[in-house]
């Protein structure tokens, strides 16, 4: 007993003990009925950790003693709920934020509405480092092939090629001291194909797994089954408290989902928490601090409501999310009448009544993106920015990431808003360079009130080198998705609220006043074709010239190398002779 209390006191006591912070886990989730009668799924796990991840690691970052002398702290090394493998990645190579998303199919804004959080199809990574990193190219580069090994993407493809450095766009959501540019390193592989490898080391950082808790519900099969899939992992850091004297650490896990009703729902737009994910829920998290279920049931119609949800909800929330006024039905896990008349929570929605058929209502920020010409010498990269607001205009910030075998021709960009010319308040374009960085080309539009403004500029294809095509040329090759940045205006005044006690799905971009919502979409991704050549005739050639070679080759070494030798017959031996012997008896010829 002596023995045990000694070493309680030393572990008590030891730098361990200072390093380990107050840790909380929330996890929600939101169930949105979308205008087009689909339904979205969004769960957000949000770790945080009262503790600083940069403490004796990176290069540079000290801290001073009492006497004044540069030391370096013992770095972080008790884990609980933060995962390990990403707190050692941020602490050892000076990490400010990191924004991860994987997704697979194409959010459709003027069908399903504006997204809680939207990402770009395939993969994106982007991140702002601490200013101490002196070589922030080689620390973008470790960072990658480390990521592509926690979450089994090919994330180690991204390089010089596929990599810009935004001047407008991205800013830091979390903490920043300062807003310097050449720290922040941004990437898109489109053709990243998402899957089962990548969601299962993604459910891997949760503290619970898929053993307890939402994630019950990250069932693949169900999740794959779908017309949109997105999962996203977000690192930044805070504010402690309201003061903001202390900086704590920030891990938002995301997943999106839209499931199609009509082909999974027999033609029919009721759904339920099984239909969708064939399971249930059955308990929180126990290491969660709150964990809720969040259905938008706010009306479709402004006379009377169509929705119906069942079980009753624990409570009803109105809140004003993207300028829209919405009323949500909460489910809180942790309540303990929840689990009382059922030992599982399955939410389900019903029509009271038929929808009417209705136009569906306009997102008042959305963009379309396309390609035209003919041939395979030059082409037109045309945007379209719809702005339906009645009355209020609004400036955004459009990027444009080409790959360097589009030569964008500069002189041929032009933007037309109702017939007139359009000047953007800021351009910045930074040209391509054969086989090293891609073009980067950053405006900022001022979209008048209720218009459309069309953005069109020029290319020229290149000719690869033969070695660089992929396997499957003829497909052709993927330009990145152009992302929009905005301050929306909002129709209705939306409050200052507390992050801490509103849901999470409001509070990753906060609002800088009660008059906009800040807002970032992404266009469709483009498929190019360029010249290529015919790789069959090299096959032929191949095949005949090895076909030649063979037949006339090997006649040639055979008649060189062979020998030839007489054969005399032999007479036989006694058994011959005897059996000749015998057949002459009997009249038969001999052998």
């Amino acid at each position: 007993m002596l023995a045990a209390a000694a070493l309680l006191v030393l572990l008590a006591a030891g730098p361990g003990r200072a390093d380990t912070g107050r840790d909380a886990l929330r996890e929600e989730l939101l169930l949105s009925p979308l205008p087009s009668g689909d339904v979205a799924a969004t769960f957000q796990f949000r770790t945080r950790w009262d503790a600083d991840l940069q403490r004796g690691a990176g290069p540079g970052v000290t801290w001073r003693g009492q006497a004044g002398q540069g030391l370096t702290p013992p770095a972080v090394s008790h884990y609980r709920l933060f995962p390990k493998a990403l707190g050692r990645l941020v602490a050892a190579l000076g990490v400010r934020e990191l924004h991860l998303a994987l997704t697979q199919g194409f959010w459709r804004t003027r069908t399903w509405g504006q997204p809680p959080l939207q990402a770009p199809a395939g993969a994106e990574l982007w991140v702002w480092f601490q200013p101490t990193v002196t070589d922030v190219d080689k620390a973008w580069k470790e960072l990658s092939n480390i990521l592509s090994g926690i979450f089994c993407a090919s994330l180690n493809f991204i390089d010089s090629t596929n990599t810009v450095t935004p001047t407008a766009s991205f800013r830091p959501l979390g903490l920043a001291n300062g807003t310097d540019h050449h720290l922040l390193r941004y990437a898109v592989l489109p053709r990243e194909v998402v899957c089962t490898e990548n969601l299962t080391p993604w459910k891997k950082l949760l503290p619970c797994g898929s053993k307890a808790g939402l994630a019950v519900l990250l069932k693949a099969e169900r999740l794959f089954h779908s017309s949109y899939h997105s999962q996203a992992v977000h690192i930044r850091p805070v504010c402690r408290d309201a003061s903001c004297l202390a900086v704590s650490w920030e891990l938002r896990q995301t997943l999106t989902v839209v499931f199609d009703t009509f082909s999974s729902g027999q033609g029919k737009k009721d759904w339920s928490l099984f239909k969708m994910f064939s399971r249930t829920l059955t308990d929180a998290c126990p290491l969660a601090s709150e964990s809720k279920v969040y259905v938008d049931i706010s009306p479709k119609n402004k006379e009377k409501e169509l929705l119906e949800v069942t079980p009753l909800p624990t409570s009803v929330l109105e809140a004003v999310v993207q300028g829209d006024k919405r009323t949500y039905a909460v489910y809180d896990l942790l309540s303990p009448s929840l689990f009382n008349t059922s030992r599982s929570l399955n939410v389900q929605l019903k029509w009271k009544r038929p929808q009417e058929s209705s136009e569906l209502p306009t997102p008042i920020l959305h963009a379309h993106r396309y390609v035209s010409g003919y041939g395979l010498q030059t082409g037109e990269i045309s945007t379209l920015v719809y702005n339906t607001h009645p009355y209020r205009a609004f400036p955004v910030v459009l990027l444009e990431t080409v790959p360097w075998y589009l030569r964008l021709y500069v002189h041929t960009l032009t933007i037309i808003t109702k017939g007139k010319e359009n000047k953007p308040s800021y351009i910045h374009y930074q040209p391509a360079q054969d086989r090293r960085r891609p073009h980067l080309l950053e405006m900022l539009i001022q979209l008048p009130a209720n218009s459309v403004t069309k953005i069109t500029i020029q290319f020229e294809r290149a000719l690869l080198k033969w070695t660089e095509y992929p396997p499957d040329p003829n497909h052709g090759f993927y330009v990145s998705s152009s992302v929009l940045s905005a301050l929306v205006p909002s129709v209705i005044a939306m409050k200052d609220v507390n992050v801490e006690q509103s849901p999470l799905f409001t509070s990753l971009f906060p609002s800088s006043d009660g008059s906009s919502y800040f807002v970032r979409l992404y266009t469709e991704p483009l498929l190019v074709n360029l010249p290529t050549p015919d790789f069959s005739m090299p096959y032929n050639v191949i095949c005949l010239t090895c076909t030649v070679v063979a037949v006339c080759y090997g006649s040639f070494y055979n008649l060189l190398t062979r020998t030839f030798h007489v054969e005399e017959p032999s007479r036989g031996g006694l058994a011959k002779r005897l059996a000749n012997v015998i057949r002459k008896l009997r009249g038969v010829p001999p052998l």
